[in-house]
């Protein structure tokens, strides 16, 4: 009795256990939009599916705000050295102030000076005083006017940075635009995946569900140093009654290769 009990056992046990099977996928594709708009000039179709250098794969027009920018820039160094002449002016009128400030305190007081020469060195006083605050004005003016064209450079840079398309290191999974089509923002240009590791999905039974997380992971057969990354608690709209799971791995030699998952 105990041993049909026993082989009753087994046999349940059997019949929950489950092995799971997964492509191994890269552990991240990159959805490559575009935020500006204009035609595409450079698209490297060889590329698609390799691994990428330090060069581009991917360039939109950039010519005329590579004028604008080298043209503000010039803007810049010119309106910088009106701003330094400017400022020396400035501080030339103040000591002009002062001196003309005291000179008229000295005699406005004075019987021996007539009301003709008391109100000239008035006037020669408000008149410097007035080039003074009209200087102040333009300097201020001059700064608000650097201020807005840096940042019209800083625009301007991130549109040429926007245009030119670099990914190190990662594969180009598709290139979804050729040259002389012309894009607009939102756009979908390319795909890049990270294959720096690779990431298993499975769908657990609720049996496996139980402490997914601690349980030793058999990869192909073999014991591994893998656990469980991530799961959801939430069955799967697709997968019904089963809860989907994610494995990080070490870099296969091979992508999408079939690989078999047992959890212990």
């Amino acid at each position: 009795m105990k041993k049909i009990v026993s082989l009753l056992l087994l046999t349940s046990l059997s019949l929950l256990a489950k092995d799971y099977y997964s492509k191994a996928a890269p552990y991240e594709i990159y959805i490559i939009s575009s935020n500006v708009s204009g035609e595409v000039t450079y698209a490297d179709e060889k590329r698609a599916g390799q691994l990428l250098g330090s060069g581009r794969y991917l360039k939109i027009d950039d010519k005329l705000d590579q004028v604008e920018l080298k043209s503000i820039e010039s803007k810049v160094v010119l309106f910088e050295n009106t701003l330094k002449l400017n400022e020396s002016m400035l501080k030339n009128y103040e000591e002009m102030l002062q001196k003309k400030q005291t000179n008229y305190e000295n005699i406005k007081s004075l019987k021996t000076k007539s009301t003709i020469e008391k109100d000239r060195e008035f006037y020669d006083l408000v008149t410097t005083q007035n080039q003074y605050i009209a200087t102040q004005k333009e300097i201020d003016n001059l700064k608000i006017s650097i201020n807005d064209l840096k940042l019209r450079i800083a625009q301007l840079k991130k549109s040429i940075s926007d245009k030119s398309f670099r990914a190190k290191g990662k594969v180009l999974y598709s290139l979804n635009v050729k040259e002389g089509q012309v894009v607009s923002p939102g756009m979908e240009l390319a795909k890049i995946a990270d294959v720096s590791k690779a990431k298993l999905t499975i769908y657990l039974n609720a049996t496996d569900m139980k402490d997914a997380r601690q349980k030793t992971l058999y990869i192909n057969g073999k014991k591994s140093k893998y656990k469980i990354t991530r799961v959801w608690n939430i069955a799967d709209a697709t997968h019904l009654s089963s809860y989907k799971a994610e494995i990080i791995i070490d870099r296969p030699e091979q992508f999408s290769q079939l690989i078999k998952v047992e959890l212990k």
